[in-house]
């Protein structure tokens, strides 16, 4: 079962409250060798607009663990309907991220991270 959001509603005084139904995807990515670091400090430097759009488009947590082992990128995200990140490709500031993260990591040709969706398999609440 996915995890559910609340969402409280007020029309003319009189309150009700919604649920959401929430969706966790999860993908991963390939970190060029040895960019470890520069991956990190970007991310803890995200621009505030573009953290404002995941938000706004709806996916309220997001998580990134590496195995450092293989540098893969392991990505789970709780959203609104159906689409993550991924699908915000056609936003210009996602567009200029994917363009300063294109030299650590693997890419398509527009410089979006090549992504591999990886399926459920176990969820305990």
């Amino acid at each position: 079962m996915s995890p559910r959001r609340a969402q409280l509603n007020s029309d003319e005084g009189n309150f009700s409250v919604k649920f959401i139904n929430m969706k966790r995807l999860a993908f991963k990515m390939q970190l060029n060798e040895g960019q470890k670091e520069a991956y990190i400090k970007r991310h803890n430097e995200i621009w505030p607009e573009l953290k404002h759009l995941l938000k706004d488009s709806g996916i309220s947590e997001y998580a990134i663990f590496l195995d450092e082992e293989t540098n893969t990128l392991f990505a789970v995200q709780n959203v609104d309907g159906s689409e993550g990140s991924q699908e915000l490709g056609k936003a210009e500031i996602v567009k200029k991220w994917w363009a300063f993260m294109a030299d650590i990591m693997e890419t398509n040709p527009d410089n979006s991270p090549v992504t591999t969706e990886l399926e459920e398999v176990f969820y305990m609440k």
